[in-house]
């Protein structure tokens, strides 16, 4: 596909990427520390945040797969789904203090409430935005390449969601910061717009049920490896996101710009590295690559232990960025082989349902992310009423541990799960290779049914 329009599909990747770094890195910082709510309450919310992932994610990815439409399966939900999305990410933002007043009871309905709603808004806007993806990029050059512009986008997207909150609040406040960057995500979506197409014979084969499509995605090996790896992935990317605020302020005691500079140094580095990591997959292969990139990640969290000045956590997170720069280009184009597969296995492409269930996984490790945390914060002393200088030295242990000890075991267990992925080397090319003939049999079938008629 021509460049220009891989370029305006891979700018929705800026509003995915936006919308859930903000909220992931600064929701319980925001309802905690500012808005004064008890971390294990949120921290409960979260984790019954995760059940309802456990409904929203498989449901909506299962409902687009069998979606048949004029204008295909995926495109109608991001058109129309777009602007209510960017609506409830903004009123995260903005809860009703001047009517709820000091209720805990009511701030904890209100953030049960927005969150269940941002969430399945997100799921069904951005879910049916990536599983475009496999359908039209179909080789490893070309979903490498694709990734690449994706990754760009979503790390300029990551660099905003977690740099610039800090001096849009300082400055104008948290309702405001809401608001532009709720547009920035309706501006992203529907430019994405632009380069998106999908193929009509998918829309018109027969979907399996949601029962059917459960037990092929669960019996599916390269699957089950890769989602759990991911899973693992993910939990540490949320956690260092949530934690990094808290160690900024706790232990480095760096507030607004230096805490924009400490997390928008993280993905201002992987901009640099992502065709590297890229050119790395294309000669060597997508699972060696990603294990690898994972082992730099790990090892550079390392240094957050030790180090205690702002020039020092600057340093740390330029070597983060570094690995992390390989994961994010390497995860969808690993699902992506993966969906193919399946396509052999059932005939039909089924997109949906599979990264409904990575969805799923992904959110999952968010709420474990959210109650550890706030079980860790409340167990090691912490309290958002002391100063920075009077939280006992167990709450810095704690926060320390945060982005530290506990990534870092969560990252031993994603390389053991990768190490076990089956298709890659020889098994992913006969893939590739009996994947396209099916894909010229289904567009033989539909040329000749054209004609027919």
């Amino acid at each position: 596909m021509e460049k220009k329009k891989s370029i305006f599909y891979s700018s929705g990747s800026l509003a995915a990427a936006l919308s859930s770094s903000v909220f992931s890195t600064y929701i319980i910082f925001y309802y905690v520390d500012v808005l004064k709510m008890p971390p294990e309450l949120i921290g409960l919310g979260m984790g019954i945040y995760g059940i309802w992932n456990a409904i929203n994610d498989p449901l909506l990815g299962q409902m687009s797969d069998r979606t048949r439409t004029k204008w295909g399966r995926r495109i109608p939900y991001i058109l129309f789904g777009s602007v209510p999305f960017a609506i409830a990410f903004m009123l995260v933002w903005i809860p009703p203090i001047k009517w709820i007043g000091g209720n805990t009871n009511l701030m904890f309905a209100y953030f049960m409430a927005i969150v269940f709603l941002f969430d399945g808004l997100y799921t069904l806007v951005i879910l049916n935005w990536t599983s475009l993806f496999p359908e039209m990029y179909k080789t490893q050059a070309e979903r490498t390449k694709v990734s690449g512009y994706r990754q760009i986008f979503g790390i300029i997207g990551n660099i905003l969601g977690v740099a610039l909150p800090p001096i849009i609040y300082s400055s104008i406040g948290w309702p405001y910061m809401g608001l532009i960057f709720a547009i920035i995500t309706l501006i992203s979506l529907y430019l994405s717009l632009l380069g998106s197409k999908e193929e009509a014979v998918y829309s018109e084969e027969i979907g399996l049920t949601l029962i059917e499509s459960l037990k092929a995605t669960f019996s599916n090996k390269s699957f089950l490896t890769y989602v759990i790896g991911s899973m693992f992935l993910q939990f540490t990317f949320v956690m260092l996101q949530a934690g990094l605020p808290f160690y900024a302020k706790y232990v480095l005691k760096v507030e607004d710009i230096k805490v924009s500079i400490l997390l928008g140094t993280v993905f201002i580095v992987a901009l640099f590295f992502v065709n590297l990591w890229g050119k790395r997959a294309n000669k060597k292969g997508s699972k060696s690559t990603i294990i690898l990139s994972t082992i730099f990640y790990g090892l550079a969290l390392v240094p957050f232990w030790f180090i205690k000045t702002f020039v020092g956590g600057v340093i740390t997170a330029s070597l983060i960025g570094i690995g992390l720069a390989g994961l994010l280009i390497l995860l969808d184009v690993l699902i992506s082989d993966i969906i193919d597969e399946d396509e052999l296995k059932t005939g039909i492409r089924r997109e949906g349902m599979y990264f409904g269930i990575n969805g799923f996984m992904i959110r999952l490790g968010i709420s474990v992310q959210s109650v550890l945390m706030g079980y860790i914060l409340k167990s090691s002393g912490y309290s958002s009423s002391l100063s920075i200088d009077a939280q006992p030295p167990q709450a810095i242990i704690g926060i320390k541990s945060l982005i530290t000890i506990i990534p870092i075991i969560s990252l031993v267990f994603a390389i053991l799960f990768f190490k076990m992925y089956p298709l890659h080397g020889k098994r992913l090319d006969n893939v590739k290779k009996e994947v396209e003939l099916l894909h010229l049999k289904k567009l033989g079938y539909k040329e000749d049914k054209s004609i027919s008629n």
